[in-house]
This record gives C-alpha cells, structure tokens and sequence, in this order.
C-alpha cells in the first residue's frame, strides 16, 4: 500500500511517452513523485511498469486523479514538471494549476518542444501567479528514462531549486574520454561523470538552443541519407553493404549516434518480406516545426544556415511523390555508367570526408546562428557549455562535439567554428575529397543539396569579394537602394542616375 501521509518531492503532469520515461527517471534517483494525466490509463501503465521496475514495491510514484489532489501530494513550494504537447495544452495545464491554488513561490517546468517565443511570454503572463521555467530535453524516449541532455532557462532562482534534480537525470559523459557514460538498466542509473544539463541563460534561451540543436539534427539527418542514396544509386549498393559502410564509418571522426543508428536501419529486414526494410519504408519524410523555426529563424535573424534550411526543403520535395514519380518518366537525368570497384571505392572515401566537412559547415551555422540570437536578445550564452552537454543523451550527440568543445574554451568569442585553427586545417585536409565527391553526384544526377550548399558556404564564408557589388548595382538601378563603395568611408552611401547618359552620380549621404 502506498503511505499517503509522505509528501512528494515533484509533481508531474503528462504520462506520454516522454512523460513517462522522465518520471521513470526521476523516481531511480530517489525522487518520489505525484503524476497526473487526463489519460488515467497512462498513469496505471506508468504505475505498473514502476513497480516491475522496482521489484513490486509501490512507492516511488503516486497516481493524482486532480489537479488538486496533485498539489496536495506535494511538499512546498511545490516543484511542477510539465510534459504535454507544445502550444496551447501548456496553457491550458498552467490555467488549471492556477484554479488548484498554486502559489507564487512554486514552479512550473514545461519540458516540451515549445516555441522560444512562447516560453517568453508565457514568463510575463504567469508572473506573481508562480514562476514559469522551462527546460528543453533531448534524447527521445530512451535518452528520458536513462539520461536525456537538458537546457534549462528562466528564472535563475528557480535554477538553483531544480539543478540538482536535473544534474541527477540527466546523461553522463566520462571526463577523461568526452565520451558518453551509457547504462540501461532500471533502478541502476548513471550516477558518474559530467551531467549534461547547464543553465542556458534567460526565459526563452533554452528553447532556442534546442530549436537550433533540432535544426543541426534536420541538417545532419539529411547528409547522412545523400551519402546513402549516392551509394544506393550511384554506386549500386545494397542497404546492408551501406550499413558496413556506416558502421566503419562510426568507429572513427564520424562517429554519432546519428551514424550509429543509421547503419542499424541499412541492416534491419522486414519482417514481413525479408527484404531491407528501408527498401519498403515510403521515402515522404515528416517534420513537426522545429527545422523550419530555424530556417525561419536564420532568415529573420539574417544569419545563414542554408545546410538547415536545405534538409527543410528536401522534406519538403520529399512529400511530393506523385509528382516524382510522374516527373520521372519525364525528366532525362544523366546517363550513368556501372562504376568500377577502384572508382567505387574511390567515391565513398569522398563521402566520408564530404559528410565530415559538410557537417563541420552545419555545426558552423548553428553556433553562428546562436550567437546572433544572442547578440539580438541580451543572451550570454556559452557555447562550450552548450557544446558539452550535447555530447550525451541528445540526438545529435558525437565524438565530434568535444572538439566543438575545445574550440571555444580556446576562444570563447570566436566569430565562425571555420576559423577555428583545429578545423580550419581538418577542411583544409578533407576539402578535396568533398569537392570532388558533391562533382561526382552531381554529374551522376543524385541530389546532394545539403552537401553541395555547405560547400557552398564554406566557399562564400572564404571569399574576400563576392558577386555582391553587382548585386549592390543591380539594386540601385531599378529601385534607387543606394550602395556603398569600396574607396570612401563606410557608412557613405550613393547613388547614380542611371537614365543620365553621363551616369551622375550623388552621394547621398
């Protein structure tokens, strides 16, 4: 029988998937904790699987059947966990609380995908009701219940109640190796190593560094699956000799768990045919916002990340089969010829040092992209940090990332990754190959978009004189936009009377 007469430490609102797994988590590291779903049979599953977890002991979490039963379970101030789909149902869970009687010492924590700008409002409206902070998690449903990688932000005092909970769950990486400290073990969690949990900075902070972390992923997703599909159709391989490719790949500079679980779809068979299950999963790719709030982001923010934005678009194209299939029995691509076996082995050596460099060129845009938001909002982010604790327990978690790590404890105010003495010399290294690995695609007629567009970034970002003069000319010409010019002060702009036969010019101011 659960003791009724013990107060719990956290309340939890939201027994999904990743709800569940974080209250799983929560209770292994000693907190006990009140839950409550509008679904009451989440809250028996999570119950049940509690108590098979914990040798049919009861105890550890408590199912509340109200809102207010939720907060009288609680010890005050009251520490309130939200895990409920972004948008309005976080305002709907906050409005309910406020009826329960939440005071204005305790704290709401929404661990959703929210939009950044939400968070920021929603900071204003339930202020003096309770302190409203949030904490973006990363690690889908296993990183919840084992160690997710988590950025908080809000109101620092809050931050000093609710670290030592997130210190404890969340995933560990060995100091001495940068590498992550894994256990999946009910009741056994990791308790060693470096947390990857660190406070972001103010309201709205954290979910922005999520927002971009989500954008790095779409990024990365999408160089990863050009590098499968220029094997597939290129070189004719099939999905189990990609998988050993990947898998060799995992063990050196391209090692992630994005890379790890690739390999590990390539060697999966269907069920149902034997075939390579890749070869019966419908290529319409899903996205639920977070890619595009980047996208949009860097636009707004006039900051480029077109790799990013290129992983949205090949979403995007993906959706339109109909049309593809149509189209290809129109449209005449390149006539390709069987490649050799030095030829092949040739062209995967190029995409292993073009995915390498190209995701030097992602991870580039999203640091640039942060700190511009940045600048733009009063955030002090620290990148090193921020870099750290996505070394575990995050989708995008890799070896890569300690080096991202040392970059900016050598400079902490570093104005690209690219000029990073460390990988300014890896691109310098493995440029070539990338160069000759986005030619070879494209001649071969397989789109390479996001390979090709960080090539192109890393191109424009090393030019001294890009075609923008033209641009500037063009401008002034049909619209009277004023230019600058490159023999007088900054900040003089001018503009010439183009319909003059002898071309005035003005200087305007």
């Amino acid at each position: 029988m659960t003791d009724l007469t013990v107060q719990c430490d956290i309340g939890f609102v939201g027994a999904g998937v990743m709800g569940k797994n974080l209250i799983l988590n929560l209770a292994d590291h000693g907190y006990r904790v009140a839950a409550f779903d509008l679904d009451h049979k989440k809250l028996e599953s999570v119950i049940q699987q509690d108590q098979a977890e914990n040798n049919g002991k009861a105890g550890r979490v408590v199912a509340c059947s109200s809102y207010t039963e939720l907060l009288a379970k609680l010890s005050s101030p009251h520490l309130i966990i939200l895990s409920v789909p972004a948008g309005r149902p976080v305002d709907d869970v906050c409005s309910k609380l406020i009826d329960a009687g939440i005071k204005a010492d305790d704290i709401i924590v929404d661990t959703g995908n929210s939009l950044w700008t939400d968070t920021v409002r929603r900071e204003k409206d339930y202020e003096g009701k309770f302190i409203f902070f949030s904490t973006a998690v990363s690690g889908g449903e296993v990183g919840a219940r084992f160690g997710p990688s988590l950025m908080p932000s809000g109101d620092p005092y809050a931050w000093t109640r609710i670290e030592p909970v997130w210190r404890a769950i969340a995933a560990k990486v060995d100091p001495a190796t940068s590498r992550p400290i894994e256990r999946f073990e009910p009741g056994n969690p990791v308790t060693e190593g470096e947390p990857c949990a660190t406070y972001i900075g103010p309201g709205g902070s954290g979910h922005y560094v999520k927002m971009v972390h989500n954008g790095i992923e779409y990024a990365d997703m999408q160089l990863i699956c050009e590098a499968y599909q220029v094997m597939r159709d290129a070189l004719g391989m099939t999905a189990l000799q990609v998988a050993a490719v990947f898998k060799e790949w995992n063990q050196g500079i391209l090692n992630s768990y994005l890379m790890e679980i690739s390999a590990e779809v390539l060697a999966t068979k269907d069920s149902e045919t034997g075939l390579p299950l890749v070869d019966v999963i419908l290529d319409k790719a899903g996205q639920k916002g977070t890619g595009l709030w980047t996208a949009v982001s860097s636009l707004e923010l006039g900051c480029p990340s077109p790799t990013i934005a290129e992983a949205v678009f090949a979403r995007s194209i993906s959706t339109l089969k109909e049309q593809r299939v149509a189209a290809s029995t129109l449209l005449a691509g390149p006539v390709q010829e069987k490649p050799t076996e030095a030829k092949r082995e040739q062209m995967i050596k190029q995409l292993h040092d073009a995915l390498y460099c190209a995701k030097i060129c992602v991870y580039a845009q999203g640091f640039d992209l942060m700190k511009t938001a940045g600048i733009e909002h009063g955030w002090a982010l620290n990148f090193a940090e921020i870099a750290k604790i996505w070394r575990a327990g995050c989708i995008i978690r890799a070896v890569f990332l300690q080096s991202i790590t040392d970059a900016y404890e050598r400079n902490d105010d570093l104005a690209n990754l690219l000029v990073d003495p460390f990988f300014s010399k890896q691109i310098s290294v493995y440029q070539m190959n990338w160069r000759r690995a986005v030619a070879d695609a494209t001649l071969l007629g397989v789109p390479v978009a996001a390979l090709s567009s960080a090539l192109s970034y890393y191109d424009s970002y090393r030019t001294a004189v890009l075609p923008a003069n033209l641009l500037q000319g063009q401008r002034d010409y049909f619209g009277a936009h004023t230019f600058e010019r490159t023999d007088k002060s900054k900040g003089k702009t001018f503009h010439v009377d183009w319909s003059s036969a002898a071309r005035t010019m003005v200087k305007v101011k």
